[in-house]
């Protein structure tokens, strides 16, 4: 897997001050999307045990919130088997901490069992993932006002309730 940035002091991606990987490759091609360049599964840079220990080194301080995957598309089958690893990682590392990812696709249809992108590495990264954004950016549906989503076709779902993760 690559990867194409990591924000170390994200505000946009999530409540609080958090770390974001935005990984690399996605076949959805939304027209309008902000960040184009990852749609190559070759943009950016490989992941490796190096990346894994600077995300875990950045996620240390107490005003860290938590942790956003995005890209790209963290769901595409070639980005979840290192992604469930890292997020395996950083659940059991730091607990404290809540876990938000964006996806193109959608948690009913293509990340259920038997969904276009569904493997056998989905529920196990469905199950460290605190806040679920899902659905494809819809350039007709951009809304400025929406908090922590694009377009209004886009949900905000909330994977395991947690009191201190704000939706």
């Amino acid at each position: 897997m690559n990867y194409g940035n990591i924000k170390k002091y994200d505000i946009a991606d999530g409540p609080g001050v958090r770390v974001s990987l935005f990984v690399s490759g996605c076949r959805h091609h939304c027209k309008g999307c902000f960040n184009p360049e990852t749609w190559d599964f070759a943009h950016g840079e490989p992941y490796t045990e190096k990346t894994e220990k600077e995300i875990l080194e950045a996620l240390k301080p107490g005003y860290i919130a938590g942790f956003t995957v995005l890209g790209g598309e963290p769901f595409e089958p070639e980005n979840q088997v290192v992604l469930k690893g890292l997020l395996a990682k950083i659940k059991n590392t730091y607990p404290e901490k809540d876990i938000w990812c964006y996806s193109g696709y959608t948690y009913e249809t293509d990340l259920a069992e038997g969904g276009a992108v569904h493997t056998e590495d989905t529920d196990e990264m469905l199950s460290y993932i605190d806040v679920l954004v899902d659905g494809e950016f819809v350039e007709a549906e951009r809304d400025l006002t929406l908090q922590f989503r694009g377009s209004r076709n886009q949900r905000i779902l909330q994977l395991h309730p947690r009191q201190d993760v704000p939706v």
